[in-house]
């Protein structure tokens, strides 16, 4: 098998388009890709500063490899930030990680708890739910979210770069749709151009199989571990289900992500929102109460 752009031998096989590739034209096709997503939705501009979320995952430290490579070459300044949630075990390895590969790229690294700053672990936050309908990634993500916001603004961040996937996209479009939350669908249009914090995803057109490859050829370092409560939800078999349509069907995940682009864009026109002001945190939101006070107030309740 030779690669189609240098004639070398080829060690990656990308289907969906007929390429062959070695390793080193796979990995400047990532950059590619990476980039070219980042200027159509004009997701970094010049000489703004970048809070990396770097969990220690495959993701998030193939993305910032990337950035650190694109940064060398355009006007824009990286840090990165880790979110503890207070896993015990699970996490502590990954701080590890994260800082030494930070170490290692002399960028900035950055550490925020879910303790510090809502006085609740995840695992405590566990323990106090009554029903266990609020599974734990409902839970984490709302905190994880609200984090990020705070850790890029603590540290005057333009915006947030997450290494969300082209397969994260289509599990959690699946999710809304089953769980009947259309109303998040909306929220999934990569163009945040018009957002005050801006929440990008450089990674949302390529492939979870690719950044996994990414990682291996270029022997990054990551955790391996998969989260304790990762199974507590239905992501994981709607992953199995897609990879096994992609095997039979190659690239029905990219037709399966341009229609999501649409439908959430009509879904963002039609549920336009006023933004309002969280009477208990300040936040911006669109109710009276933030869906993170709300969560942190509901748990507290059943302290007592």
């Amino acid at each position: 098998m030779i690669c189609n752009k240098c004639q070398k031998q080829a060690s990656y096989s990308r289907k969906y388009s007929g390429e062959t590739l070695c390793s080193e034209c796979f990995s400047d096709s990532i950059l590619h890709k990476a980039a070219k997503t980042i200027s159509k939705y004009k997701m970094i501009k010049n000489n703004e500063l970048v809070c990396v979320a770097v969990s220690g995952g495959k993701d998030s430290l193939v993305l910032l490899d990337v950035l650190n490579k694109m940064s060398k070459t355009h006007n824009f300044r990286l840090l990165a930030v880790t979110i503890d949630e207070g896993i015990p075990g699970y996490r502590d390895e990954a701080l590890k990680i994260v800082e030494n590969f930070c170490a290692q790229l002399n960028i900035q690294h950055k550490v925020f708890s879910y303790k510090k700053l809502f006085e609740l672990t995840l695992e405590e936050s566990l323990e106090l739910r009554k029903d266990q309908k609020l599974s734990s990634c409902s839970i984490c993500g709302t905190f994880r979210r609200r984090a990020l916001d705070h850790a890029a603004k603590s540290i005057n961040a333009d915006v947030i770069a997450t290494g969300h996937n082209l397969d994260d996209t289509l599990q959690t479009f699946v999710i809304n749709m089953l769980s009947g939350d259309t109303n998040k669908i909306g929220w999934m249009d990569p163009d945040t151009s018009k957002n005050s914090l801006r929440k990008i995803k450089p990674f949302s057109e390529i492939y979870e199989s690719e950044i996994v490859f990414y990682a291996f050829t270029n022997d990054l370092p990551f955790q391996s571990e998969p989260c304790p409560h990762m199974n507590e939800g239905i992501r994981t078999e709607i992953r199995e289900f897609l990879n096994s349509l992609e095997t039979r069907h190659s690239g029905i995940k990219n037709n399966l992500y341009q229609s999501i682009l649409r439908v959430s864009q009509i879904v963002k026109d039609t549920n336009y929102k006023q933004k309002m002001i969280c009477k208990k945190c300040g936040n911006q939101c669109t109710g009276d109460v933030c869906s993170v006070c709300s969560m942190i107030l509901k748990l507290k309740e059943n302290q007592t």
